[in-house]
């Protein structure tokens, strides 16, 4: 990894504000799911038509394992938003969002021969925005935006305390 201080000014700008962005978009989805009264994944779980198929309909069949992915997506999302807007766990956060979106990529990827009775916003092929959302939240894991602009500044300083 680089140090930190290799970076331009710009560079470091502009990641901080892709991770910031990337992490408002995260939080803003947990939040307005738990604000919608009776949200609930299964809608987008019925239109699983790939690989995960039969995954997503094991979990729409069992009531309280569609709970509990309902309340874990919410709080993912909202923990997620948070880590990646304060800098705090961002590597953690970052790979941790990434994966999540990449779940959310394979239940409902944009492949030819797919039909799904949803409107989608967008016309995709292969790849989505959320394949390049992934995509980038696995790039902000590389760099290090936190010990810039982010609470894993005192995390760090705190370790490095601890460890004396």
């Amino acid at each position: 990894m680089k140090e930190k201080n290799s970076y331009t000014p710009l560079q470091m700008t502009i990641l901080v504000l892709l991770r910031f962005l990337i992490g408002w978009h995260l939080l803003y989805e947990g939040v307005s799911k738990f604000l919608t009264p009776n949200w609930t994944s299964m809608g987008f779980l019925k239109e699983s038509k790939w690989i995960l198929s039969g995954f997503s309909i094991w979990i729409i069949s069992n009531k309280s394992v569609l709970n509990m992915v309902d309340f874990l997506n919410i709080w993912g999302l909202i923990a997620i938003g948070l880590g990646l807007i304060l800098g705090l766990f961002t590597r953690l956060a970052a790979i941790s969002g990434a994966l999540l979106l990449l779940v959310y990529y394979v239940i409902n990827p944009p492949l030819i021969g797919l039909e799904y009775s949803v409107p989608i916003e967008g016309n995709y092929l292969i790849v989505s925005k959320t394949l390049i959302e992934a995509v980038a939240l696995f790039a902000l894991a590389l760099f290090p935006t936190s010990s810039i602009v982010g609470l894993d500044v005192f995390v760090t300083s705190f370790k490095n305390r601890r460890n004396k």
